[in-house]
């Protein structure tokens, strides 16, 4: 039977992520509304908008890829459109679906943001790292990013290490 509570070692670890997590989206989020006026949340909406090479997703799938539910993500998608970063499309393929466009003035909006949110980022997290740290860690966080996968799909095999 396994213990019920963290060693000290996992402790360490996951109340490390928790507790740096926490600090880090409030100082990203006070630095993205002090100089770009929107939220971490808007931010990041905008940053997958623009992965996209036509600049669009469902709804639904910008749901599933935030913290956000379906119902939180309309609601920003909808502030987003009054201020005029994204447009909402009608899905042609489904009657019922649909989805955020980044408009161009969303565009040039995000990349202002981005280019502070780089600068913020590297000096107040990445520059605490070496590259080799930043490669490992990258490859940690790909291992956690497949084991959830597999989790979510019924797999419960362990990613390799």
């Amino acid at each position: 039977m396994e213990n019920d509570n963290f060693t000290t070692l996992e402790q360490g670890a996951w109340g490390g992520l928790l507790g740096m997590h926490g600090r880090m989206m409030r100082l990203i989020d006070a630095d993205l509304q002090a100089h770009s006026h929107i939220s971490h949340v808007e931010f990041e909406v905008l940053l997958r908008l623009s992965w996209e090479a036509d600049h669009r997703l469902r709804i639904h799938d910008l749901a599933a890829r935030s913290v956000l539910t379906r119902s939180g993500i309309s609601r920003l998608v909808e502030r987003l459109e009054q201020a005029g970063l994204v447009v909402r499309e009608k899905a042609t393929e489904d009657r019922r679906g649909a989805y955020a466009v980044l408009t161009k003035a969303g565009m040039t909006h995000f990349e202002a943001a981005l280019r502070q949110h780089v600068a913020f980022v590297r000096r107040h997290f990445l520059a605490l790292f070496s590259e080799a740290e930043l490669e490992q860690m990258a490859v940690f966080w790909q291992r956690v990013e497949t084991g959830q996968a597999n989790l979510e799909s019924g797999d419960n095999t362990r990613p390799e290490n």
